[in-house]
Protein backbone atom coordinates (compact mmCIF):
# COMPACT_ATOMS: atom_id res chain seq x y z
CA UNK A 1 0.00 0.00 0.00
CA UNK A 2 1.09 3.69 -1.08
CA UNK A 3 2.46 5.37 2.29
CA UNK A 4 1.30 8.54 0.58
CA UNK A 5 -1.96 7.27 -0.61
CA UNK A 6 -3.30 5.17 2.40
CA UNK A 7 -3.67 8.31 4.20
CA UNK A 8 -7.34 9.97 3.73
CA UNK A 9 -7.53 14.01 3.29
CA UNK A 10 -9.62 15.53 5.65
CA UNK A 11 -12.01 18.14 4.23
CA UNK A 12 -12.17 21.05 6.33
CA UNK A 13 -15.29 22.77 7.13
CA UNK A 14 -16.68 25.69 4.28
CA UNK A 15 -14.74 23.08 1.93
CA UNK A 16 -17.06 21.21 -0.66
CA UNK A 17 -15.74 18.08 -2.79
CA UNK A 18 -17.75 17.15 -5.34
CA UNK A 19 -16.27 13.89 -7.24
CA UNK A 20 -18.14 12.83 -11.08
CA UNK A 21 -14.99 10.95 -12.41
CA UNK A 22 -13.11 11.39 -13.65
CA UNK A 23 -13.26 15.15 -12.75
CA UNK A 24 -12.63 16.39 -8.93
CA UNK A 25 -13.56 19.79 -8.10
CA UNK A 26 -13.22 21.45 -4.98
CA UNK A 27 -14.64 24.81 -3.80
CA UNK A 28 -13.17 26.91 -0.61
CA UNK A 29 -13.22 30.14 1.19
CA UNK A 30 -10.40 31.46 -1.00
CA UNK A 31 -12.11 29.67 -4.78
CA UNK A 32 -12.50 26.43 -6.48
CA UNK A 33 -10.24 24.07 -8.49
CA UNK A 34 -11.14 21.45 -10.47
CA UNK A 35 -8.92 18.59 -12.03
CA UNK A 36 -9.10 15.06 -13.93
CA UNK A 37 -7.31 12.26 -12.40
CA UNK A 38 -6.59 9.03 -13.76
CA UNK A 39 -9.93 6.92 -14.79
CA UNK A 40 -8.09 3.87 -13.19
CA UNK A 41 -7.88 5.21 -9.84
CA UNK A 42 -10.97 5.86 -7.55
CA UNK A 43 -11.60 8.84 -5.38
CA UNK A 44 -14.64 9.06 -3.07
CA UNK A 45 -15.94 11.09 -0.03
CA UNK A 46 -16.18 9.09 3.24
CA UNK A 47 -17.21 10.57 6.54
CA UNK A 48 -15.91 14.28 5.68
CA UNK A 49 -13.07 12.79 3.72
CA UNK A 50 -11.59 12.10 0.64
CA UNK A 51 -10.63 8.47 0.03
CA UNK A 52 -8.12 7.53 -2.68
CA UNK A 53 -8.37 3.74 -4.19
CA UNK A 54 -6.30 1.63 -6.84
CA UNK A 55 -7.37 -1.18 -8.97
CA UNK A 56 -4.37 -3.13 -8.27
CA UNK A 57 -0.82 -3.12 -6.83
CA UNK A 58 1.44 -2.78 -9.99
CA UNK A 59 3.67 -0.44 -9.70
CA UNK A 60 2.36 2.27 -12.34
CA UNK A 61 -0.85 1.71 -9.58
CA UNK A 62 1.01 2.71 -6.57
CA UNK A 63 2.65 5.54 -8.23
CA UNK A 64 -0.09 7.34 -9.69
CA UNK A 65 -2.39 6.68 -6.42
CA UNK A 66 0.50 8.72 -4.17
CA UNK A 67 0.23 11.30 -7.01
CA UNK A 68 -3.79 11.41 -7.06
CA UNK A 69 -3.72 11.55 -3.39
CA UNK A 70 -1.01 14.57 -3.50
CA UNK A 71 -2.95 16.37 -6.15
CA UNK A 72 -5.67 16.33 -4.40
CA UNK A 73 -4.21 17.03 -1.11
CA UNK A 74 -3.07 20.17 -2.64
CA UNK A 75 -6.11 21.38 -4.05
CA UNK A 76 -7.83 21.30 -0.76
CA UNK A 77 -5.03 22.87 1.55
CA UNK A 78 -4.80 25.34 -1.81
CA UNK A 79 -8.88 26.62 -1.34
CA UNK A 80 -8.58 26.86 2.29
CA UNK A 81 -4.71 28.42 2.76
CA UNK A 82 -3.60 29.29 -0.56
CA UNK A 83 0.00 29.47 -1.66
CA UNK A 84 2.46 32.12 -1.49
CA UNK A 85 6.31 31.94 -2.60
CA UNK A 86 8.65 34.89 -1.40
CA UNK A 87 11.45 35.86 -3.84
CA UNK A 88 14.10 38.28 -2.70
CA UNK A 89 16.14 40.52 -5.40
CA UNK A 90 19.75 40.64 -4.71
CA UNK A 91 22.30 43.45 -6.14
CA UNK A 92 23.09 46.84 -6.44
CA UNK A 93 21.35 48.70 -8.71
CA UNK A 94 18.74 45.64 -8.69
CA UNK A 95 15.15 46.52 -8.34
CA UNK A 96 11.53 45.93 -8.67
CA UNK A 97 8.22 48.07 -9.10
CA UNK A 98 4.43 47.29 -9.81
CA UNK A 99 2.63 48.40 -12.76
CA UNK A 100 -1.12 47.80 -12.61
CA UNK A 101 -0.78 44.07 -12.87
CA UNK A 102 2.29 43.38 -14.29
CA UNK A 103 5.51 43.47 -12.50
CA UNK A 104 9.14 45.12 -13.99
CA UNK A 105 12.72 43.51 -12.98
CA UNK A 106 15.60 46.10 -13.46
CA UNK A 107 18.08 43.41 -12.98
CA UNK A 108 21.21 44.65 -15.10
CA UNK A 109 20.26 43.70 -18.87
CA UNK A 110 19.71 46.59 -21.49
CA UNK A 111 16.30 46.37 -20.80
CA UNK A 112 13.68 45.90 -17.96
CA UNK A 113 11.85 42.27 -17.57
CA UNK A 114 8.22 42.67 -17.64
CA UNK A 115 6.12 40.41 -16.19
CA UNK A 116 2.17 39.75 -16.10
CA UNK A 117 1.20 37.13 -13.92
CA UNK A 118 -1.24 34.61 -15.25
CA UNK A 119 -5.46 34.17 -13.77
CA UNK A 120 -5.00 32.60 -10.55
CA UNK A 121 -1.91 34.14 -9.25
CA UNK A 122 -1.12 37.28 -7.69
CA UNK A 123 2.44 38.96 -7.71
CA UNK A 124 3.05 42.05 -5.54
CA UNK A 125 6.35 43.81 -4.82
CA UNK A 126 7.80 45.11 -2.08
CA UNK A 127 10.04 47.54 -3.19
CA UNK A 128 11.44 48.99 -0.30
CA UNK A 129 12.80 45.31 0.75
CA UNK A 130 13.23 44.31 -2.68
CA UNK A 131 11.11 41.03 -2.45
CA UNK A 132 8.34 39.79 -4.46
CA UNK A 133 5.36 37.66 -3.21
CA UNK A 134 3.76 35.05 -4.96
CA UNK A 135 0.70 34.20 -3.95
CA UNK A 136 -2.53 32.16 -5.08
CA UNK A 137 -4.65 28.44 -4.77
CA UNK A 138 -3.10 26.62 -7.11
CA UNK A 139 0.15 25.41 -5.99
CA UNK A 140 1.52 24.16 -9.33
CA UNK A 141 0.57 28.02 -10.87
CA UNK A 142 2.41 29.71 -7.67
CA UNK A 143 5.24 27.23 -7.92
CA UNK A 144 5.89 27.79 -11.63
CA UNK A 145 5.47 31.58 -11.85
CA UNK A 146 8.06 31.65 -9.15
CA UNK A 147 10.23 29.64 -11.06
CA UNK A 148 9.76 31.78 -14.00
CA UNK A 149 10.25 34.84 -12.16
CA UNK A 150 13.58 33.06 -10.34
CA UNK A 151 14.55 32.25 -14.20
CA UNK A 152 15.09 36.23 -15.11
CA UNK A 153 18.12 36.46 -13.10
CA UNK A 154 19.30 32.98 -11.29
CA UNK A 155 21.72 33.94 -8.25
CA UNK A 156 25.40 33.65 -9.26
CA UNK A 157 27.85 31.97 -7.18
CA UNK A 158 30.37 34.95 -7.03
CA UNK A 159 28.76 37.69 -5.90
CA UNK A 160 25.56 36.36 -4.52
CA UNK A 161 23.65 38.65 -7.05
CA UNK A 162 20.32 37.82 -8.83
CA UNK A 163 16.68 36.65 -7.88
CA UNK A 164 16.38 33.42 -5.35
CA UNK A 165 13.89 32.01 -2.76
CA UNK A 166 13.82 33.74 0.59
CA UNK A 167 15.46 31.75 2.68
CA UNK A 168 17.54 29.57 0.02
CA UNK A 169 21.59 29.30 0.22
CA UNK A 170 23.54 29.70 -2.53
CA UNK A 171 26.64 28.38 -1.97
CA UNK A 172 29.63 30.78 -3.00
CA UNK A 173 32.90 30.03 -5.24
CA UNK A 174 36.16 31.15 -4.67
CA UNK A 175 37.16 34.07 -7.49
CA UNK A 176 40.29 33.83 -9.85
CA UNK A 177 43.34 33.71 -7.97
CA UNK A 178 46.40 35.02 -9.63
CA UNK A 179 49.39 32.56 -10.39
CA UNK A 180 52.74 33.17 -10.59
Amino acid sequence: MSRVGKSPIVIPDKTRVEITLPTVTVTGPKGTLSREIHPEIKAAVEDNQIVVDRPSDAKRHRALHGLTRALLNNMVVGVTEGYKIELEVVGIGYRVEQRGKSTIFYLGYSHPVVFAAPDGVSVTSLPKENKVVVEGIDKELVGQCAAKIRSFRKPEPYKGKGIRYVGEHVRSKAGKTAGA
